[in-house]
């Protein structure tokens, strides 16, 4: 009886680091896909992103989109309603006339 509970508790930790591992596969696959972001700005605070700084910019992909905050501090505000950043990042993407 033992040696079936260490069975499968090994079967259970090999299954869920294989997930875990595939898991971040697809994630990285995504990214190259991501639509880049068009803005020089902050979408959350408006501050301007500067690379060369001392606080570099946080950059993820949301959903497809390529997100740029000035800092990770923005994050936590871009989580509370994404949609409506994601709403003025794609205005942004789109060619004016």
């Amino acid at each position: 009886m033992k040696l079936n509970k260490t069975i499968l508790t090994a079967v259970l930790l090999t299954g869920f680091a294989a997930g875990v591992l595939s898991a971040r596969a697809d994630d990285k696959h995504k990214d190259h896909k991501a639509k880049p972001y068009p803005l020089k700005t902050c979408v959350v605070s408006g501050e301007e992103i500067n690379d060369k700084g001392s606080m570099k910019p946080h950059v993820f992909v949301h959903e497809g989109q390529e997100v740029k905050l000035c800092c990770k501090s923005c994050l936590k505000d871009f989580m509370k309603e994404p949609a409506k950043f994601l709403k003025q990042i794609e205005a942004a993407n789109k060619p004016k006339k």
